[in-house]
């Protein structure tokens, strides 16, 4: 078997530096791969993180791994998702108490 790793983004979780994220210096964020203008990452924000209103340019895939918060006006929990359509707004999003840690896969 002839393995490539052509067009590959790999990276070893302990090995890639977590980052802030956001406004106001409440969450971080390890980027875990991208490919096409795309990112993977997982973020982990503290109680009472807000993020700042903006529009989807493309879409955006999110995955809640644990904790609570609430994007338009919905309250997701552990296991929860959503996909964001290009030109979307995202006007609410806050995580709840005990923080959160979640996946984001976006487009710049």
């Amino acid at each position: 078997m002839d393995i490539s790793l052509t067009g590959w983004d790999i990276h070893n979780f302990d090995e890639v530096a977590w980052a802030p994220w956001g406004s106001g210096g409440r969450a971080q964020a390890k980027i875990l791969g991208s490919a096409d203008g795309y990112f993977v990452a997982l973020i982990e924000a503290q109680a009472g993180y807000r993020t700042d209103p903006h529009s989807h340019d493309h879409p955006e895939f999110f995955h809640l791994i644990e904790g609570t918060l609430r994007t338009q006006g919905q309250q997701l929990t552990k296991g929860a998702g959503y996909a964001a359509a290009p030109g979307s707004t995202h006007t609410d999003f806050e995580v709840g108490e005990g923080g959160a840690r979640y996946l984001s896969i976006f487009k710049l």
